[in-house]
């Protein structure tokens, strides 16, 4: 093991670890898990270190992440990584490989599908350089919403990193149950660790006085549902008239189509593109937010409204259930324009102040059981079983030797 690993303890102080965290595109909720886990796990006097894409993100991800540079001791390092399986990923892995070696790495945790394929490379670990490698899957291949083919395929190859893998960081009930149905058993490590946002993230958002009636934050992609919400627009406005606004906060492949849309239902006057913004930033735009997506894990978006006591309507998939506890059965099944039109239609016709005094209830109860801090505690201490299981493996596997007379 690396020598921060084998660290005598004095009391209750734990050894500090030397962390690598590896993720491909650096956008998303994914993406806003892995700075926070990284600045809290600095704050705690860990050694950290990230890999990345570096043909996706963007300039704010690039942003973020020079602006992080100066605190990561194990350095950033971005380098082209393929969002399909590729031949070149033999290369990339072989890469980040001897990257984590030179680096001494206690640890090497890989996010999403292909970052979880990096760090889990069965290449790690040879010799004497056998780091934990621990994988959070972040819901995109067990996504309901992926071709049944190209599932079938990824779903191989996490069986096949499987003996590879010392701990499983699941964000969501959910993951953790179809990890369980297509993957089966495992030897690793295994906890169901919720995302969390921080105290400053739970202080209430006052919509501007000509904030829309509707909103939307989120990548613009069929997944996440918007052209059901574009067409639920039509229905409404027959009941509001025109006045009835929508705004969509975001980037994504299906932009120019979901405009295209807009355009043929004659909704330009009423349904605006803005891009990509801050998400607290958004939430002074838009007085309820609407997320119709067809699949999700565990969205950060939701912890962000709810903590922002913005009035939220969703559909009912992934653990959005469990964020929104209190007002389950007011969920939205995938795909039902008609329920969702009506789901939209009940909380247009709530009184402002009836809306606020619910979106204050929910906010108390996601500020107890979603937090940064409750993440990365659980995640270090994960960590530090996976490390303890390991090196209790090393020391039995080594041949023991008897003194002859």
């Amino acid at each position: 093991m690396n020598r921060s690993m084998t660290t005598e303890r004095t009391g209750h102080v734990e050894p500090k670890l030397r962390i690598l965290h590896v993720l491909r595109s650096p956008v998303g909720g994914l993406f806003r898990h892995v700075i926070d886990l990284t600045r809290e796990q600095i704050a705690q006097g860990h050694t950290v270190g990230i890999v990345a894409d570096s043909t996706t993100g963007g300039e704010r991800a690039a942003a973020i992440l020079e602006g992080l540079k100066p605190s990561l001791a194990l350095g950033l390092l971005r380098i082209p990584m393929s969002r399909q399986p590729s031949p070149f990923d033999l290369a990339t892995a072989l890469k980040i490989g001897r990257h984590a070696q030179n680096l001494a790495a206690d640890v090497i945790h890989g996010h999403g599908a292909k970052g979880g394929l990096y760090a889990r490379f069965p290449c790690l670990g040879s010799g004497s350089f056998t780091p934990v490698r621990a994988y959070t899957p972040h819901g995109g291949s067990f996504s309901i919403t992926m071709p049944y083919r190209l599932q079938r395929f990824y779903m191989f190859v996490e069986r096949l990193f499987e003996p590879f893998t010392d701990a499983y960081l699941f964000e969501s009930s959910f993951v953790a149950s179809r990890f369980a149905e297509y993957v089966g058993k495992t030897h690793a490590v295994t906890r169901i660790i919720p995302n969390g946002i921080s105290v400053a993230e739970f202080a209430p958002v006052e919509p501007l006085p000509d904030a829309a009636d509707l909103l939307y934050v989120g990548e613009l992609r069929r997944q996440k549902g918007v052209e059901l919400l574009i067409d639920a627009m039509v229905e409404l406005t027959s009941v509001h008239g025109h006045e009835l606004r929508l705004l969509l906060v975001g980037h994504g492949p299906d932009e120019e189509r979901f405009a295209a849309r807009v355009s043929a239902l004659g909704l330009e006057k009423q349904v605006t593109f803005v891009g990509a913004m801050p998400a607290r930033e958004a939430f002074k735009h838009g007085r309820i937010l609407v997320l119709p997506s067809r699949g999700e894990s565990l969205p950060y978006i939701i912890l962000e409204a709810a903590g922002a006591q913005l009035p939220i309507v969703a559909t009912n998939v992934g653990d959005i259930g469990n964020i929104l506890s209190p007002y389950r059965d007011r969920l939205v099944p995938a795909n039902d324009l008609g329920r969702l039109v009506a789901a939209m239609q009940d909380m247009l016709e709530k009184t402002p102040a009836d809306r606020q005094r619910e979106s204050a209830g929910l906010a108390a109860l996601v500020a107890e059981r979603f937090t940064i801090t409750n993440m990365v505690e659980q995640i270090l201490a994960v960590y530090r079983e996976a490390i303890e299981r390991k090196s209790a493996r090393q020391a039995n596997s080594k041949p023991s030797f008897a003194l002859l007379s």
